[in-house]
């Protein structure tokens, strides 16, 4: 596919020839003519007048009157006056083309600051500065602030829960825990990682997380403890007791929840386990300060450990250096794993005998959902309509390509194994050929200690995408929202594309739309897609869009 050129050309100006010598007219105020002879010398030269002098001056300024010359007082007076307007003249033209050439002037915390014009050139890279300083971060722990928690002695008890999932899953599952705390005023123990039937990994909080950084950050929002307390000797019951598990917590559930139905029994029994504990606290049905304090664990107590935020930037200095010269790079979430493409029960390009086998792995994985798959083609057809189809990578190439990506773009890939091999991702490699992971900027032996944990390769991931200069999403799921959300809580500058799948895939599927006009339709369909600022609306998802409690007007 031919691509994306932008040119440029500029229109001829067509202005007046200056003055050529005997061409003069004879009303120019440059030339006086008073001599009997015509206006030449003794010498018989052309005699001009400067235009400084006394008649000069006036036929440059009629309006004076003919006063001028008979009266000196008054001529010394037009002087100094036409000198004045000279010198505001001046200051005027200079003031306009300083406006025009240098950057604004503006004031931050009463300094003066050199700032970008609000009119800036579209970037492919970054968000225009204009639309990204009216928020800023107001999460984070108050300074000086004074702690509001309870004496220890007073505390309602202890709250115990396991983290499901993978490790964004995880990471949200630790945020509503230490809220959920907040709101019962009770005492958290350190989550537990619990082991995923997928993942497959027994990761420790303390194998992916600083424990000592996440308990002091929060000491004066909620008192936790690494361990369950010594006095409760039965540790095996919790989770396998039901006297000691509280198991009728819907989703979404109000802060009010929590305080009818499991305070009470926690404070019956001391402490209780919550499960399952997935999306367990909604959003728009609990205080805002709760929201802000999730943010606070999200963006500011939950670091990872020190040598995997080290092996991180080591990531993205490589990336940044790949051509010799920094340069910015591009990180691409690519969602079309097996399971994927399997869960998402959407139709994809493929020869007969691919679509009969993910039929059969369909079938084996879900059978309620699969049935006889004779409605699966329409429901196929019906969720690509509404953009709910993982992207394909061959699809994502063209949209990057018509959003004026060029071939040399290099691209950090964040993904699992992808569902059809290298066939699958031909068409992406083509036309970005610099697609790396992260299994190509490091040797084995660097990754060799983050493979004893699933987790921590996933977290190589995390931040490496955080950090990017554009982060493209494919389909949806907490890693892809926990990143976007973390770069608009830290400005909006940086771009986080969510591609319009639904609008998208009625262009993929017009075969009389050409390329200029797809280019057009990608072009300004995503020029609000781009992890801009977006007010929050009932229901909104807080990992996604951080706006409203957690950020402030700047």
């Amino acid at each position: 596919m031919a691509e994306l050129r932008h040119s440029s050309s500029a229109g001829s100006r067509s202005s007046s020839s200056p003055l050529r010598v005997g061409d003069e007219d004879s009303s120019s105020p440059h030339v006086h003519d008073h001599s009997p002879n015509g206006g030449d010398d003794e010498d018989g030269r052309p005699r001009h007048r400067p235009i400084w002098s006394v008649s000069g001056f006036h036929s440059l300024f009629p309006f004076l009157g003919d006063d001028l010359r008979v009266s000196p007082q008054k001529n010394k007076i037009s002087l100094l006056l036409i000198l004045i307007l000279a010198v505001a003249s001046l200051i005027s033209v200079y003031g306009i083309v300083n406006h025009l050439n240098a950057p604004y002037l503006c004031k931050k915390d009463g300094i003066v600051l050199n700032c970008p014009h609000v009119k800036e050139s579209p970037s492919p890279w970054e968000n225009p500065l204009s639309a990204t300083t009216s928020w800023k971060p107001c999460a984070e722990r108050r300074i000086g602030g004074v702690s509001d928690l309870l004496p220890e002695n007073e505390t309602n008890g202890y709250v115990f829960i396991h983290a499901e999932g993978g490790l964004n899953q995880q990471r949200i599952a630790i945020c509503n825990a230490v809220a959920v705390a907040k709101i019962m005023n009770a005492t958290l123990i350190l989550p537990v990682l619990k082991q995923d039937q997928i993942w497959k990994d027994q990761t420790k909080f303390e194998d992916i997380f600083d424990v000592d950084h996440f308990i002091d950050y929060l000491k004066d929002d909620v008192r936790i403890v690494r361990d369950i307390p010594d006095w409760f000797t039965d540790k095996a019951e919790l989770f396998s007791s039901i006297r000691r598990t509280v198991k009728n917590i819907p989703k979404y559930a109000a802060a009010q929840f929590y305080i009818d139905n499991v305070l009470p029994r926690i404070k019956e029994k001391k402490i209780m386990a919550l499960k399952p504990f997935v999306d367990r606290l909604g959003y728009d049905n609990v205080p805002q300060e709760i929201n802000r304090l999730r943010c606070r664990v999200n963006y500011h107590a939950l670091k990872f450990l020190p040598e995997i935020e080290q092996m991180a930037d080591s990531l993205v200095s490589r990336m940044r250096n790949r051509t010799g010269n920094p340069n910015p790079y591009m990180a691409l979430h690519l969602r079309f794993e097996k399971g994927m493409v399997g869960l998402s029960f959407c139709d994809f390009v493929g020869t007969r005998e691919e679509k009969a086998r993910m039929a059969e792995y369909r079938q084996k994985e879900w059978p309620r959902r699969f049935k006889n798959g004779s409605h699966l083609w329409q429901l196929a057809l019906q969720k690509r309509k509404e953009g709910r189809c993982p992207l394909e990578p061959g699809e994502v190439a063209v949209i990057l390509r018509a959003m004026g990506y060029p071939k040399e773009t290099q691209i950090y890939v964040a993904s699992g194994q992808v569902y059809g091999g290298q066939n699958r991702m031909a068409p992406l490699r083509n036309m970005f050929p610099n697609l790396v992971t992260k299994e190509d900027l490091a040797g084995k032996e660097e990754l060799a200690s983050f493979r004893k944990h699933v987790t921590s390769l996933a977290a190589l991931d995390f931040l490496v995408c955080l950090k990017s200069d554009v982060f493209v999403m494919t389909h949806g799921g907490n890693f892809a929202k926990l990143i976007i959300g973390a770069r608009r809580y830290m400005g909006h500058r940086q771009k986080s594309i969510k591609p319009d799948k639904g609008l998208m895939s009625k262009s993929f599927g017009d075969p009389y739309m050409g390329w200029a006009t797809f280019v057009e339709d990608v072009v300004v369909t995503h020029q609000t897609r781009t992890g801009l600022p977006e007010d929050t609306f009932p229901n909104y998802d807080l990992w996604e869009n951080p706006l409203t409690p957690c950020m402030c007007k700047a």
